[in-house]
């Protein structure tokens, strides 16, 4: 099973750059897609719904912003939108699709970049997001949660870790938050299983020659439960042409 997770910042702009043709070499069983932005409405032209695919495409409240969606060869047995968060829900960040015991997940988690307010968001969903992952071991299904989580999680993820511990995205809280999934929720960082090397970024400014420098972030991950971690066979962060800001993160699974 290949699964490709993607922040696109705009599934119409990633659309012009190409993305959807380079999708269809790809191979990929389930494609998880985060920040669309785009309505329902806007996304009737054939090439959001690429042949032989499933498409599911969850869009926020607020138009132009946020979204996510699952595009999958097979049709899933179920399909989750929303966390049943009533203030949350509303700004389109999780879409499950479950395949028998297997869920795959796109989720886009929110930013506090903006500034206090939306960080304090950001840790809220998080606590709560811990809950919800702990109820979710519980019940006995194989989990790979795909998305953008808008944290880097140790100095290896980051090329400016020091001049960025006071920014959100690389905060103390927030890591330890990731040291939790990793370490007490029984959750895996599918890609470091094979990949242990520095300077592996899936997201760059758009200023300052970031990506030309590769002075980035890995902040998009295929987290799985732990129990699927001898199923991991392949990874790699595929960076020769730029859909938008964020690079595909591709992952192959025995499963």
């Amino acid at each position: 099973m290949r699964i490709i997770t993607a922040n696109v910042n705009g599934i119409r702009s990633a659309a012009r750059k190409n993305f959807f043709r380079w999708l269809a070499r790809q191979r990929a069983d389930v494609v998880c897609l985060q920040e669309v932005r785009a309505q329902q409405a806007q996304l009737a032209d054939p090439v959001f719904h690429p042949r032989r695919f499933h498409c599911y495409y969850l869009h926020a409240e607020r138009p132009g912003y946020s979204g996510v969606a699952v595009l999958s060869k097979r049709q899933p047995n179920r399909l989750i939108e929303g966390l049943g968060w009533p203030d949350l829900d509303g700004e389109a960040r999780y879409l499950e699709a479950q395949f028998g015991r297997l869920s795959v997940i796109s989720l886009y988690l929110p930013s506090g970049s903006s500034g206090d307010q939306r960080q304090a968001v950001k840790m809220n969903f998080l606590d709560r997001f811990a809950r919800y992952l702990k109820a979710c071991r519980k019940r006995r299904r194989d989990y790979i949660i795909c998305g953008d989580f808008n944290i880097a999680h140790k100095k290896i993820d980051i090329r400016n870790w020091r001049s960025n511990q006071k920014n959100s995205g690389f905060l103390p809280e927030e890591r330890a938050w990731m040291d939790a999934l990793f370490n007490e929720l029984g959750f895996v960082d599918a890609f470091r299983l094979l990949n242990t090397q520095p300077d592996q970024y899936t997201w760059w400014s758009n200023r300052g020659n970031a990506r030309a420098n590769n002075v980035g972030w890995r902040i998009d991950y295929q987290v799985i439960s732990k129990e699927l971690g001898d199923k991991v066979q392949r990874a790699r962060i595929y960076t020769a042409r730029n859909f938008s800001d964020h690079a595909p993160l591709i992952m192959d699974y025995d499963l």
